[in-house]
């Protein structure tokens, strides 16, 4: 155990630098390798994958009892992984509609679907905010309301 929690020598930091730069390195290429859809954010699946690869990031340039060999095979295990699915989904519906959250209309014609919100957990409030965030002030300014596959919120404008 070290006496000082602010300096035990130039070991650590050395490490997280060398290691660092090398799975930053080895990460971009991964990403490269694979396509712009590995972060992407479509759905809940994708941001879960995103999470997971920072995470083994921050593993792999942090814990020292984690050589980096290690925590690029992790890293290119998820990649690898989020390659496999995304390229079985596209040709397999059956497994993108296992993966992959349908969009959810949450209200349609100025009237707010509550079996829809009860479902999603979404306020009213909520559907609200997202109307004021694209320019309209009530739900009269908005014909229709999805909750989107990523857990955001389209809103498409009433016209006129």
């Amino acid at each position: 155990m070290s006496d000082s929690i602010f300096f035990d020598g130039w070991a650590g930091p050395l490490r997280i630098l060398i290691v660092g730069v090398l799975s930053y390195a080895a990460l971009i290429l991964l990403l490269r390798l694979t396509g712009k859809r590995t972060l992407s954010k479509l759905n809940a699946f994708d941001l879960v994958v995103t999470v997971a690869l920072g995470s083994t990031l921050s593993t792999a340039i942090l814990d020292k009892n984690t050589p980096l060999l290690d925590g690029l095979a992790a890293m290119a295990l998820l990649v690898l992984l989020q390659f496999v699915v995304t390229w079985t989904m596209v040709r397999r519906p059956s497994l993108h509609r296992l993966i992959r959250a349908d969009p959810v209309l949450l209200m349609a014609g100025g009237a707010l679907r509550p079996d829809a919100l009860r479902r999603e957990r979404i306020t009213d409030d909520e559907v609200l905010q997202a109307i004021r965030d694209s320019g309209g002030r009530t739900l009269a300014d908005a014909d229709a309301v999805f909750l989107q596959s990523d857990g955001s919120m389209a809103v498409i404008s009433r016209e006129g």
